[in-house]
């Protein structure tokens, strides 16, 4: 089974060799790594110019963000399953394909996988965000499984569609409700621990940027007719106290 790896990126230089490095080092070889850039300013195209043999599409170009971005790696990805490594993000070891791959079977079309929140240093755990505690029900408080371990095959973006471009904010969060909770997509929640996150995502920054992050959580679950309340929807952040513990 071939592996589409997407990474986007925007003057990311400061984190992207490591991200790089991480799926250039994988034990399981049918990978194709795409690498979406929105046009950067720094150093970002001296680091990927050094990978660029190993690397199956490069695309750099401007973009309307971040899940623009992620669209365009999916329709260049030509892999039976994809993924989506954030550009200051690593995959966790260089085993962590080759152990997706072997949890999937024929009645499965995603895998959920844990995903480790550092700060500064890899070591630094300051969060363990596993996706074997949450539940479909969470949905409704604004509360996800963990997108960056979310690996799901390629056949659902074809018939279920991609990011929603109208979610600045919470695109991912509308994806995932789309496909397991609308779409019921057949999902294993594998207790693996397949990301190390930087803390400090676009959706995290600030409390601007966590209120109107919620007020789309709360408008992707009114597009799809669920009930919530944008203070329900506060309701996450005491569940997401348990993950530092």
């Amino acid at each position: 089974m071939k592996v589409s790896i997407i990474t986007v990126c925007y003057n990311s230089a400061r984190t992207l060799q490591e991200t790089i490095e991480s799926v250039l080092s994988q034990t399981y070889t049918n990978i194709e790594y795409v690498i979406i850039d929105g046009g950067s300013t720094d150093e970002t195209h001296i680091i990927i110019d050094k990978y660029k043999s190993r690397i199956s599409h490069f695309v750099s170009e401007p973009d309307k963000g971040l899940y623009d971005a992620m669209n365009k790696g999916i329709a260049l990805a030509s892999g039976e399953l994809i993924g989506i490594l954030n550009s200051d993000d690593v995959l966790a070891h260089s085993g962590v394909i080759e152990h997706i791959i072997s949890a999937m079977d024929s009645n499965t079309d995603a895998i959920c996988s844990d995903v480790h929140i550092f700060k500064n240093q890899k070591e630094s755990i300051v969060r363990k965000y596993r996706c074997n505690r949450w539940k479909p029900w969470m949905f409704r408080i604004g509360h996800q499984p963990p997108h960056p371990g979310f690996y799901v095959r390629r056949i659902c973006y074809e018939k279920y569609g991609s990011f929603d471009l109208q979610f600045k904010r919470s695109a991912d969060f509308e994806l995932l409700l789309r496909f397991i909770k609308v779409q019921k997509i057949r999902t294993k929640f594998l207790p693996y621990t397949s990301v190390l996150m930087r803390s400090g995502g676009s959706s995290q920054q600030d409390l601007k940027a966590i209120t109107e992050a919620n007020v789309e959580d709360h408008r992707a679950l009114l597009k799809h007719g669920y009930f919530s309340t944008v203070s329900l929807i506060w309701c996450k952040y005491f569940l997401k106290i348990f993950q530092w513990f």
